[in-house]
């Protein structure tokens, strides 16, 4: 079938190579404009614009698809269905009905479980166990068409907004393939979602990164891997802010003040929380590198030591 695909992040850019290895033509890519990037702060190309240049396709950045004529240009290239994977803007009801067949996403969530921005950190830190991909046939709602084709995978106690990340994208290319490869059988068993059931997952904020360490130690550690890679867990020590990558809850009863490190050993600084414990496992300081609680305490032992206590000021 001709193709037109749409997406931004590298999890768009995963299922774009699928689609290129493929026996269908991809007729265009859309993607975000380019945005600043890094401390000089110049343009950088999304992860789907720089894979659809290798391939020599042409790519349209619209900051919008609401004018006549951006709506036009994609009419145009008279497409059977246009693939949509966290492209990042609304599509409007012409956009949608320009293909032959329509417009189909790939949704990092078993739906109608996540609709929204963040699926893959929401679904990590609500404690969710089990999650996956869905093929959508979209409407003009928010994540909220038709359901062709569902994907599963578990959610571990090791497993991370990263290797959560990995894990879907491993998922949903395979699976969009699936349904292209009959897609008219997999519209006529199309499935309604039900609403009621239905979650928002909110865009990720930095300032929900900063650790509340009166909350029970088993929700800082799902807070924890949902926000690894970003934006990173923080929290305050000796008025420097310290990010924490890696951490693990403990039950273990304690009177102290939430924030108070109990033990700093080889296995890690064992923190109070407002219930149990957070052993901390890889940190980093600023203008350092992230590293294991071990190296990190042969360095700045001092800093972590029993009796001293993590801040929630926001630096």
């Amino acid at each position: 079938m001709r193709l037109i695909f749409a997406g931004t992040p590298e999890f768009a850019a995963l299922h774009l190579d699928a689609l290129l290895d493929s026996p269908h033509e991809v007729v265009a890519v859309y993607t975000q404009p380019d945005r600043p990037a890094g401390r000089g702060k110049k343009l950088q190309a999304s992860p789907v614009k720089q894979r659809a240049e290798q391939a020599g396709l042409p790519v349209l950045q619209p900051v919008s698809l609401r004018d006549a004529d951006a709506q036009q240009t994609l009419a145009e290239l008279d497409a059977d269905v246009m693939i949509v994977v966290a492209y990042g803007l609304i599509l409007p009801q012409a956009v949608l009905d320009a293909p032959r067949l329509g417009c189909l996403n790939v949704h990092a969530s078993l739906l109608p479980r996540w609709r929204g921005a963040a699926p893959i950190q929401r679904a990590i830190e609500a404690g969710d166990r089990e999650t996956g991909v869905t093929i959508m046939q979209m409407d003009a709602g928010l994540d909220t068409g038709a359901m062709l084709a569902t994907a599963r995978c578990t959610i571990s106690d090791e497993t991370t907004a990263a290797s959560l990340h990995d894990e879907l994208a491993a998922l949903g290319a395979p699976c969009l393939l699936r349904v292209l490869g009959d897609l008219p059988a997999y519209q006529a068993g199309a499935q309604v979602q039900d609403d009621s059931l239905a979650n928002y997952a909110s865009k990720i904020l930095k300032p929900e990164a900063l650790l509340d360490w009166q909350l029970p130690a088993h929700v800082l550690d799902r807070r924890v891997r949902a926000f690894n890679p970003f934006p990173v867990c923080f929290s305050e020590i000796g008025g420097q802010r310290c990010k924490i990558w890696r951490a693990r809850a403990r039950g273990s009863h304690h009177n102290a003040v939430p924030g108070t490190i109990l033990q700093s050993d080889r296995e890690g600084i064992r923190v109070a929380c407002g219930e149990g414990s957070l052993c901390l496992r890889v940190l980093q300081l600023p203008g350092g590198k992230a590293l294991e609680a071990e190296s990190l305490l042969n360095a700045r032992g001092e800093l972590f030591a029993p009796g001293a206590r993590f801040g929630s000021a926001d630096l």
